[in-house]
């Protein structure tokens, strides 16, 4: 199977239509056999496509994140914190999709040497682990607040008088540039501190799971996550925050005046100010915007993932689906002490089955380390995939108006068709020609660079792409690859079974991860982004290439979630624990093979769907 399903990265062809399609990306995120040694060590790897953060083509703006988190796993891992089995996560794109290798450390000596490197300075961390926890949310709150006060000046007929009376020296044109470097090394500097902890975040789990399935071979993995669930993080804040909200509606009786998903959020509004009980909870309202609102509507990673905040009828909209259940007598509250009580059981259970003081001392230390470092692996999201980014793709937008009014671009929008060092290029052109009084060149390039990039990206967004390419390794042992990301032997060997069968109307059983246990039946939504989880009705069961914490509130109408991408410490499945959610995740293609009205079964503790046809 390792041989024959996966193609040679370096013999795709070119789809018709997008010849030249390189010159959107980086030129090092392009396999080569210009070299035989970096060709030879492409045909060595595996590459799998990161349909967990990209589940869409990436557009040339928007690479900016991989970028950064390219840099940020890698430098930690290899240079930091000196992983010992394993240096970075190597990046490639083939059709505008971007495919990751893990690259292992494949020196046994090398792997010792730095071993106790990295028990010194992961130790380190994990000995001051509350402290720094507590610098790194200052660091991130101070560098959120820099890029919420960032200014991107607009260019002046005439500059103010105040530039000769202050003697400042400088231009609105020179702070233009200057400010958008600014803001790109925000994004830059925010995803270093991204990394600062995860790596040891998810090694710490991932160790704790490698000590229990050796001290018990028969445990589900799901039983290992069972173990660090139920604990608090702000990444579920929001989704509190509108419970919240739709409890104070109920104890107000404000139902009538919140209405249905047909009163716009400004007639809501003005509906509430009429009275005493609405200007107060008008005010609960405003006070939970900033910061929970700041939740992207997707990942994050893709500027049109917008913010709750950018669109206020998106958590109005979830409010009302609270106060429908809190009417109809339901609770709304997750679940959390029954999750709790079957952490302490479960823990207590196992606990009981090692046989020395020794391994009990190993047990209680590594789940304390996991318990420990869990919930920055969920809250680094808000701040950085969230929080932040909901607002550098604002600032971003308003570089975009300039680039507009200076018709460079036929529409803000199209600034996304950019890379962020093009961009760079076309400012210096505003700025020079604005500052001589003649017209710049960018008027005569991007608008028509930016149609032909266009029509390449619907090409693009419109072929699926291959799940990966390259050699597979006889064993997958690369803990982050199997945790996160969900690709482990057996994921591969049900992608080539799916591949094999090439209908996928013949298709009746798919394979996943048991993300979070249960079993249920029902009708199958499919919803690959937010517009179209809208249509969910009660009772049906979300079938998504993955989920975000945005989409929180449609829990109340479903029974479960079925995932493309992903493994055991996802998010979809850590969400889906937390909310006593029956999941199946990573399982390659459910998006392309289940459609919406099929009646299917998700079993949560097996990893298998069943397709009723």
């Amino acid at each position: 199977m390792a041989d024959k399903s996966f193609p040679n990265p370096h013999e795709v062809e070119t789809i018709p239509g997008t010849e030249g399609w390189e010159r959107m990306y980086p030129y090092h995120y392009f396999f080569t056999t210009k070299d035989k040694e970096r060709e030879e060590y492409e045909n060595n790897m595996f590459w799998f496509n990161d349909a967990l953060h990209y589940p869409e083509p990436m557009y040339p703006f928007d690479i900016i994140w991989d970028e950064a988190w390219f840099l940020a796993l890698s430098q930690f891992n290899t240079r930091i914190f000196m992983i010992p089995p394993v240096y970075g996560v190597d990046h490639r794109i083939i059709n505008g999709n971007v495919y990751i290798t893990p690259v292992p450390v494949t020196d046994p000596e090398e792997i010792q040497k730095r071993a106790p490197l990295f028990m010194e300075r992961a130790g380190y961390y994990f000995e001051n682990w509350d402290k720094l926890i507590d610098q790194w949310e200052k660091k991130m709150r101070g560098i959120i607040s820099d890029l919420e006060t960032l200014e991107i000046p607009t260019l002046p007929a005439m500059e103010d008088i105040s530039v000769v009376k202050n003697g400042l020296g400088t231009s609105s044109g020179y702070e233009l540039i200057k400010n958008y470097d600014k803001l790109i090394d925000l994004g830059i500097r925010c995803w270093q501190y991204h990394f600062e902890f995860l790596n040891l975040g998810y090694a710490s789990y991932v160790i704790f799971v490698d000590f229990c399935t050796k001290a018990f071979p028969d445990i589900p993995l799901q039983k290992i996550t069972q173990m660090v669930a139920g604990i608090d993080v702000i990444l579920y804040r929001p989704d509190e925050e509108l419970k919240k909200l739709a409890k104070l509606a109920v104890e107000f009786d404000l139902s009538a005046q919140i209405g249905n998903d047909t009163k716009d959020i400004k007639d809501v509004i003005a509906s509430l100010e009429g009275s005493e009980n609405g200007k107060k909870w008008i005010s609960a309202w405003d006070e939970a915007k900033n910061p929970w609102f700041n939740i992207s509507t997707g990942t994050g990673w893709y500027h049109q993932d917008i913010s709750w905040n950018d669109n206020l009828n998106i958590p109005m909209s979830s409010v009302r689906i609270y106060i429908d259940k809190l009417m109809g007598g339901h609770s709304i509250d997750r679940p959390v002490d029954a999750i709790k009580e079957e952490r302490k059981r479960l823990i207590a259970e196992y606990r009981g089955l090692l046989k020395t003081d020794e391994d009990i001392k190993t047990f209680d230390q590594l789940h304390g380390t996991a318990e420990l470092v869990f919930p920055y692996v969920e809250n680094h999201m808000f701040y950085v995939e969230h929080w932040f980014h909901s607002v550098f793709w604002n600032k971003m937008r308003e570089v975009a108006a300039i680039m507009t009014e200076h018709k460079f671009l036929k529409g803000q929008e199209d600034i996304w068709y950019m890379s962020r060092s093009e961009i760079k290029e076309a400012l210096w052109d505003i700025v020079t020609a604005w500052a001589t009084g003649t017209k710049g060149y960018g008027p005569l390039h991007w608008p028509e660079e930016v149609a032909w990039r266009k029509g390449v990206y619907k090409i693009f967004k419109d072929h699926r792409p291959l799940p990966a390419y390259g050699t597979p390794p006889e064993v997958i042992a690369e803990p982050f690859t199997v945790v996160l990301w969900g690709v482990t032997n057996e994921s591969m060997a049900a992608w080539a079974k799916l591949k094999e069968i090439g209908d996928p109307d013949k298709v009746n059983e798919i394979e996943g991860f048991a993300g979070s246990p249960g079993v249920v039946e029902g009708i199958a939504r499919v919803c690959r982004s937010v517009e179209d989880i809208g249509q969910l009705k009660e009772g049906e069961i979300l079938v998504a290439p993955t989920t975000s914490p945005s989409w929180a509130p449609v829990f109340q109408k479903i029974k479960g979630v079925i995932t493309d991408v992903g493994g055991i410490m996802s998010h979809a499945a850590i969400v889906c624990r937390e909310y006593g959610m029956p999941a199946v995740v990573g399982t390659g293609q459910a998006t392309a093979i289940i459609k919406s009205g099929m009646k299917i079964k998700l079993n949560g503790d097996t990893g298998r769907v069943y397709i009723e046809r």
